[in-house]
């Protein structure tokens, strides 16, 4: 059944004279007895009606039909049932017409998964077999087949490939959605097909996966994106994993993460404490999730960062050091200790100093 607010919403449009559903993701994550994320309503009501109907509503998208319905501290899309015109950009429709029909309305979505509706009852629309695809773990979308643990039906995955050099219409915040949905799914290989069938065309190179490739299933979500990304760059799909989550407008702390710890991944180095010093925590957990050796550094207390050496830029400036000089001397005294942490001590650091044994 849907929540007390898109009851409200679907009670409110039907008392009016207006058919109203939830539709799409809602009905199908609710048949699979998965909470939905969000809950969207598609009515024969007119957008300007929808606006009228409510006290508080925002014109979030009615040039295509949609009013955001706002409810307590929820909200909820509300969108005239329709049909669309051609997609010129591979991405939006370039017109749309509104209708009356609710099946003519489920008919324009993607998958038959989402082209189902449910009433304010909990009764189900499902003109398509939307239900029968549920039971049989059939879905048409690489990122669903993911997140749900879904096959991928023959005849669409033959029209995805026929089509993937489309994907290179799309928006960089799009393609990045979609990337980090799967890793942070069920099923995170399925990113390996994002390359295998050409569907980040024009974003990456023309690689070839040269070696055995770990499960990313098998870790943490925080680590996925960096060892995906150090497999690209080994099997020659990309220069630079900095560049390549640049160019897909990820946050700097991402992208800093991910590209440091392709770079630890790719260059076989298990020295952790200047593995540490030089790319931070952050970058070498992800390369080393679930590391003994790792959580034995990190628990030891032993020094790997100049904030941790026992003498700073003031003892050495007392004893001469300055500018340049000064920097490089901290850098060797790091370095000493960490070979040697027993000698992480003002007096024997401030001796080494002094007599520039470093």
């Amino acid at each position: 059944m849907p929540p007390k607010y898109v009851l409200h919403i679907l009670n409110t449009l039907e008392n009016a004279g207006f058919e109203a559903r939830a539709v799409g993701g809602c009905v199908r994550d609710t048949l699979l007895s998965r909470r939905p994320s969000d809950w969207d309503v598609a009515t024969a009501a007119p957008p300007e009606a929808v606006a009228g109907l409510f006290r508080r509503t925002l014109p979030t998208g009615v040039r295509h039909g949609t009013v955001t319905v706002l409810y307590g501290g929820a909200h909820c899309e509300v969108t005239t049932y329709r049909s669309d015109g051609g997609y010129s950009d591979h991405r939006r429709p370039d017109s749309v017409r509104f209708t009356t029909r609710l099946e003519e309305d489920l008919s324009r979505r993607d998958f038959t998964v989402n082209a189902m509706a449910m009433d304010s009852a909990g009764r189900v629309t499902d003109p398509f077999g939307g239900r029968d695809d549920l039971a049989r773990g059939l879905l048409r979308c690489v990122r669903f087949a993911a997140k749900l643990g879904f096959g991928i039906d023959g005849p669409t995955l033959a029209a995805a490939l026929e089509c993937a050099p489309l994907t290179a219409a799309l928006s960089a915040e799009r393609v990045a959605d979609e990337i980090m949905g799967i890793l942070a799914s069920p099923r995170p290989d399925y990113v390996r097909a994002l390359t295998e069938w050409g569907l980040l065309s024009g974003r990456v190179l023309e690689g070839r996966a040269a070696a055995p490739r770990r499960s990313l299933a098998a870790l943490p979500r925080y680590a996925r994106l960096a060892h995906w990304c150090a497999e690209l760059e080994r099997d020659g799909y990309i220069m630079s994993t900095e560049e390549f989550l640049r160019s897909l407008r990820l946050d700097r702390r991402t992208i800093r993460t991910a590209a440091g710890a392709a770079r630890i991944l790719l260059s076989g180095n298990h020295d952790y404490k200047r593995l540490l010093r030089d790319f931070g925590p952050d970058a070498v957990r992800a390369a080393f999730p679930g590391s003994a050796g790792l959580r034995a550094v990190l628990s030891s207390g032993e020094c790997w960062c100049l904030s941790s050496l026992a003498v700073g830029g003031e003892e050495l400036r007392a004893l001469g050091y300055s500018g340049r000089e000064l920097g490089e001397a901290l850098a060797r005294l790091l370095e000493h200790v960490i070979d040697r942490p027993q000698d992480n001590k003002r007096e024997v650091l401030c001796e080494l100093a002094k007599e520039r044994k470093l």
